[in-house]
């Protein structure tokens, strides 16, 4: 019985979901700063994105996917935010500037 394959747009022979050359959905912000002694990051928004959506966050250096568990405005929790919102999402791991956000 043959298996289904589905190799990834960047030419990997990989499943597209598992391809590590190219993010996965469509991208929502960039990280413009990150506060490495609490761990959390501020995302300029391009796109809304609600409370537990899954996001991917993906740098030079940096390429990692988690759930949002909490977001910020100001100290404030919030349940969603809009275009153009600056946000804080703790994060499962170190960001840097400028990293892009895409939501799956």
């Amino acid at each position: 019985m043959p298996t289904k394959t589905t190799s990834c747009d960047c030419g990997s022979e990989k499943c597209a979901e598992k391809c590590c050359d190219k993010p996965i959905g469509e991208a929502i912000g960039k990280v413009t700063h990150y506060f490495a002694d609490i761990g959390v990051a501020v995302i300029s928004l391009d796109k809304s994105i609600n409370k537990g959506d899954q996001i991917q966050i993906k740098g030079t250096t940096t390429d990692f996917s988690q759930k949002i568990a909490s977001m910020q405005i100001e100290h404030d929790k919030i349940e969603k935010a809009k275009k153009g919102d600056q946000i804080g999402i703790k994060t499962k791991d170190r960001v840097r500037e400028n990293d892009i956000v895409y939501k799956k």
